[in-house]
């Protein structure tokens, strides 16, 4: 069996990967501890201790963090990538592009995707913090691989030396290949993370609050924006 996503992966990626954090959080309905508070009644010893809340509020401030520097990438990424190209089902392998952070990294998107479930972790129960993580990692490793094979094939000795030169997914500290002169629309890459974007506001938000309705309220926000987007993309 190859580890290379399927043809039917591919182009449902985004529905699989939202499945996956959607299976994490109905963990809830059988795992009801939440992994932020255990972690802090593990440190702690109990939730008796006047720095609980203190603790909890801190590892959902890590997880907020992390989600944004989820965002920060992506949006990095798609600002010169475009995000009719990130967002379409299809398999782009007909150019390559080595700017921003593809100078750091081949696949700053799907690291993103990585953070993203990392950081969601304290959100979610127990269980539903290693569903997280342990589908969505093999999951995304599985489309690399299909979109390295394609560009591969594609684009010959060219992306090859690209291949060879800059890291799969663990960034370099410095720029691994020369400018190919793209220039980025920041406003394509920041509107086109909107939903993951929400994500970030609203982990800050619920970390503030502690109302898990705010948290909702700004995720739904955030995907009617994304299927818009999605909607308009198509009509284009």
């Amino acid at each position: 069996m190859s580890w290379r996503a399927t043809e039917f992966e591919f182009q449902n990626r985004f529905w699989i990967i939202s499945g996956t954090f959607c299976l994490g959080f109905s963990c809830y309905m059988w795992d009801h501890v939440n992994m932020s508070v255990a972690v802090a009644r593990a440190v702690l010893g109990g939730l008796n201790s006047p720095l609980a809340n203190y603790w909890i509020r801190t590892i959902l401030a890590v997880g907020v963090l992390t989600v944004t520097l989820a965002a920060l990438v992506r949006s990095w990424a798609e600002a010169y990538l475009h995000s009719s190209v990130v967002h379409d089902s299809r398999l782009h392998s007909d150019r390559l592009v080595a700017d921003g952070p593809y100078r750091y990294l081949r696949n700053p998107l799907y690291l993103g995707n990585i953070l993203l479930a990392v950081g969601l972790v304290p959100m979610a129960s127990r269980t539903g913090s290693l569903v997280l993580v342990l589908a969505t990692v093999p999951f995304v490793y599985r489309l690399i691989l299909r979109e390295e094979t394609s560009l591969l094939e594609s684009q010959g000795d060219r992306y090859r030396r690209y291949f060879e030169a800059v890291p799969r997914l663990w960034p370099s500290w410095r720029p691994r290949v020369p400018r190919a002169g793209g220039r980025p629309n920041w406003v394509d890459g920041f509107a086109g993370e909107t939903f993951i974007w929400s994500f970030a506001v609203g982990m800050a938000v619920f970390d503030v609050t502690l109302r898990l309705t705010h948290f909702w309220i700004i995720m739904g926000a955030g995907f009617a924006v994304y299927s818009l987007q999605a909607w308009l993309r198509k009509r284009r």
